[in-house]
């Protein structure tokens, strides 16, 4: 599993400017079963992804998104093996 940490590295009215685009790119990677959860950090420095895609398959959608192409966000992904969850989220497991 996929940690990915965004931290914005632009003035939030920059970014306020392509979070449209963004989010579009984020319904689209849910859809294309890239991510499992995604949201803002607080306080709003950035966001956070998690993904159980392969590394090749998240490197090139990151690649697509808005906040990558502008520049708007530093990305951060660790990888995890996940061994344990509470109750409910075993479809967690790796």
């Amino acid at each position: 599993m996929y940690v990915v940490s965004l931290t914005y590295k632009v003035a939030q009215e920059i970014v306020d400017q392509h979070v449209d685009a963004h989010m579009d790119w984020v319904n689209d990677a849910f859809d294309q079963g890239i991510f499992i959860a995604s949201g803002r950090k607080v306080p709003r420095t950035g966001g956070v992804l998690l993904s159980k895609a392969d590394r090749l398959t998240l490197d090139e959608s990151l690649a697509k998104d808005p906040f990558n192409v502008h520049s708007v966000a530093d990305f951060d992904v660790v990888e995890f093996a996940v061994t344990r969850t509470a109750p409910g989220f075993e479809n967690l497991l790796d």
